[in-house]
């Protein structure tokens, strides 16, 4: 069960309550899931009890138990524990893990993605090239979360910034807004910034930092080293291609059949949608930026159980798997493999929705 599943179903058991009689509040359009909190426990958690409780003129806690009940049943979770107030703790059940990777995997680059909402938005920017990028970015982002966008420019909009993926929309006969996309400034401008780091190290650099903050446009985020956060978004992708070659050489593909103890990166995969709805609701790239990061750690982490041998390649040269054809696979490898390359779906489309080129081979 996928987070936005997990969603779904504690708002059908809502509308379940309200229909039974037992719950006066109106139902709400969304209900938020996020993982749990100091003093928490199990997988998931939501605090709907809490927000629905004073509509409903009752305790949060009688709330909550209100709702265990019609959640109780539903399939994919295993038990829900009632903390605190009255939030609701959810353990997911056996098989949750199978069913998000194959999710994920079937749905590819759209994972996380959400059907258009009607909702717009008209992101305008002052003509800086931080600004400008992280406008377009935000225009990839809300996009993902079923939002029509369509960006302006405080100003006259260098056409250097095309050079950074920037879309520049005509402006011709629209009504100017004020702008509200102001991050710190960068020192350097678009042309100086390609020059001196390319495309998708510029990109990084202006996105990854909090609006608040300055910028990382050093010249650290060219160094080929997993110090460097970007190499090691992208150096972890390509070695989910690696591995996908790997096991094709040693004869398995993958299959999410079994489950995998890889705790960190399931949570990565299965916390992605979320992180893309705060990144649109905050207008934040930089949350997107930090959990590719997080995936990306956790990835290069557990990368070395997927093929039978621990990989004594670097994944570069095309020799995965080349020398262990007398190697088995066990039943394991292809959920392993599975659940890498699941975690690369998220990688490679994290990447894009920022604007930065996702390469097979680093």
């Amino acid at each position: 069960m996928t987070p936005a599943e997990l969603s779904r179903t504690v708002l059908h058991a809502v509308c379940r309550a309200v229909e039974d009689g037992v719950l006066d509040a109106p139902v709400p359009e969304s209900v938020s899931v996020e993982r749990p909190r100091p003093g928490g426990s199990g997988d998931y958690a939501t605090n709907v009890a809490l927000r629905l409780a004073g509509p409903a003129g009752q305790q949060p806690r009688a709330v909550a138990e209100v709702l265990r009940d019609r959640m109780a049943e539903a399939p994919g979770i295993a038990s829900i524990e009632i903390t605190g107030p009255g939030f609701l703790n959810i353990t997911l059940g056996e098989g949750a893990q199978q069913a998000l990777v194959r999710s994920v995997l079937e749905q590819g680059r759209d994972y996380g993605w959400v059907e258009l909402t009607g909702e717009i938005a008209q992101p305008s920017y002052r003509a800086e090239v931080r600004a400008a990028v992280v406008a377009d970015a935000l225009r990839r982002i809300l996009g993902s979360q079923g939002v029509l966008v369509r960006t302006s420019c405080e100003g006259k909009a260098d056409p250097a910034w095309v050079e950074l993926r920037v879309r520049i929309e005509a402006q011709e006969g629209r009504r100017q807004l004020p702008a509200d996309v102001t991050p710190v400034p960068a020192d350097d401008d678009a042309a100086t910034l390609v020059r001196r780091l390319g495309v998708d190290a510029a990109r990084w650099g202006l996105l990854s930092a909090a609006s608040h903050d300055r910028p990382r446009t050093g010249d650290e985020l060219l160094v080929q080293q997993e110090s460097n956060p970007l190499f090691k978004v992208r150096y972890a992708y390509s070695r989910t291609r690696a591995l996908a070659r790997g096991a094709k050489e040693l004869g398995f593909s993958r299959a999410a059949d079994t489950y995998v103890d890889a705790p960190a990166l399931t949570a990565a995969i299965g916390d992605y949608p979320g992180v893309l709805a705060s990144a649109a609701r905050l207008r934040a790239p930089d949350r997107l930026a930090r959990h590719l990061e997080a995936t990306a750690d956790a990835l290069l982490a557990f990368q070395h159980t997927v093929l039978p041998l621990d990989d004594e390649t670097d994944g570069n040269d095309g020799n995965d798997g080349k020398d262990r054809k007398d190697e088995k696979p066990m039943a394991a490898h292809p959920s392993r493999l599975a659940l890498a390359e699941a975690a690369g779906t998220v990688l490679a489309g994290g990447l894009s929705l920022l604007g930065i080129s996702a390469p097979e081979y680093l």
